[in-house]
């Protein structure tokens, strides 16, 4: 990315929203190290970049081949394929995974193998891709200098990667505080009091902003890169030990009843320090991988309008209404066209249909513009729900609705296809995703 990887070397900690609560501290989301100075040349060997390369996310793993950190780059690691311009609109469960297992073979195999029939393997690898499908993620940036890429690529090349995760001592955010510490000694620390002595991601971002304040000539910057719009349930808010316990029932009646006091303390240790909201006021990375602002109250009711009059507009086949859209997705089956960007494919009635769902290949064909339409406006309404539009840039839903308009005015009159729409779609055979 154009924007996070700049001239100058840089480590950025990337603090990824929890999307799920399971595990003993829920919502406390999870650690990654994005060196835009240092590449792999493999997923478990480090080496310095070349001209044009973007760097890598460095994390520690559970479970995944026995190592204890992976390198994987840029791109992959946010969206699942190589090129930014293969990046999906849209996404759900079934495109995810296939994104996934296509990367994992032509890139992973190495660390995660097929099973022995072909089969891709269950397990936790799928935490290496596509982490922007999943979560949030709120990126701190800061300078480093080539001599201290030098030394952590030696440093990690020569030492065992073998598996060292625990929960309490030793999970993603210590692998994270460590390596920031290699760069800039005593820069994050845990706390003893907000987290129980737990590194979390949230406390090594307070820590870093702080340590950033204090060091101007580190040039540090926050913005937030947002979840892609889709179906796949939205992360949540990130949060520390003492939040979960406050937050949570199942942690928080127990305290209150029989710990009235600690309760007290803890709640007032909460509201005077550890208040603390990541992602607020941060600049939003936009599809152009420019930072923008994110949508206002005002912006969103301004675009909402926008969207329902080019809807209500629509000249009639134009574009496949919610029920055919939601058919049509149910139905069909995650491919690669000719230059490897993601598409949809399903039959509808005799024919199949071919949808471009990036913005490379959206307007590829005017069959299928109408599914294509449909899933324009499933990614708007995605992204001016109130929730969402606080972490979207207003210049992606201007884009957005530009290209919507170009959709709907691509088909004026009904056709073929259109007509097909009336007796459904059918799932293609799963070798279309080969």
């Amino acid at each position: 990315m154009c924007t996070i990887a700049r001239v100058q070397a840089g480590a950025t900690l990337f603090l990824g929203e929890p999307y799920s609560y399971d595990g003993a501290f829920a919502g406390t989301g999870h650690a990654a190290l994005y060196l835009s100075g240092v590449c792999a040349a493999s997923p478990l060997v480090l080496r310095h970049c070349l001209p044009g390369e973007t760097g890598i996310v460095l994390s520690r793993y559970r479970g995944i081949g026995g190592y204890d950190w992976i390198a994987i780059p840029l791109i992959p690691y946010l969206y699942a394929v190589e090129k930014p311009e293969d990046i999906p609109l849209f996404a759900d469960k079934k495109l995810v995974a296939f994104l996934r297992d296509q990367y994992r073979r032509n890139h992973l195999e190495a660390v995660v193998p097929d099973l022995p029939d072909d089969r891709t393997p269950d397990g936790a690898w799928y935490q290496l891709i596509g982490a922007s499908y999943l979560r949030t993620i709120y990126a701190f940036e800061i300078e480093t200098r080539p001599e201290q890429d030098d030394k952590l690529i030696r440093t990690l090349n020569d030492a065992a990667n073998h598996q060292r995760w625990k929960l309490v001592t030793a999970n993603c955010a210590d692998f994270v505080r460590q390596v920031i510490s290699f760069y800039y000694p005593h820069s994050v620390h845990r706390s003893i009091i907000g987290d129980l002595g737990v590194t979390t991601p949230k406390q090594l971002a307070r820590t870093l902003s702080k340590y950033s304040r204090g060091h101007p000539e580190l040039h540090a910057s926050t913005f937030a890169i947002p979840q892609v719009p889709g179906t796949i349930p939205r992360s949540k808010r990130v949060r520390g030990v003492l939040e979960v316990m406050l937050t949570s029932k199942k942690y928080m009646l127990p305290l209150f009843l029989f710990h009235p006091f600690a309760a007290g303390t803890a709640v007032a240790v909460y509201v005077g320090h550890w208040h603390y909201n990541p992602g607020k006021n941060a600049p939003i990375l936009d599809s152009k991988d420019q930072l923008g602002v994110a949508l206002t109250s005002a912006d969103r009711r301004v675009l909402q309008n926008r969207l329902e009059e080019l809807v209500q507009t629509a000249a009639a086949g134009a574009y496949a209404d919610g029920r055919h859209w939601t058919s049509f997705r149910a139905d069909a089956v995650p491919a690669l066209d000719h230059f490897g960007g993601p598409t949809l494919q399903a039959r509808v009635g005799a024919e199949i249909m071919s949808v471009g769902i990036t913005r490379s290949n959206i307007l590829s064909s005017l069959v299928g513009s109408q599914f294509a339409a449909a899933l324009m406006e499933a990614r708007l309404r995605e992204e001016l729900k109130s929730a969402a539009a606080k972490k979207t840039a207003r210049a992606d839903v201007e884009s957005d609705l530009a290209l919507l308009k170009q959709l709907l005015e691509s088909q004026p009159k009904e056709s073929a296809s259109t007509g097909a729409l009336a007796s459904g779609s059918a799932a293609l055979p799963s070798s279309a995703s080969q």
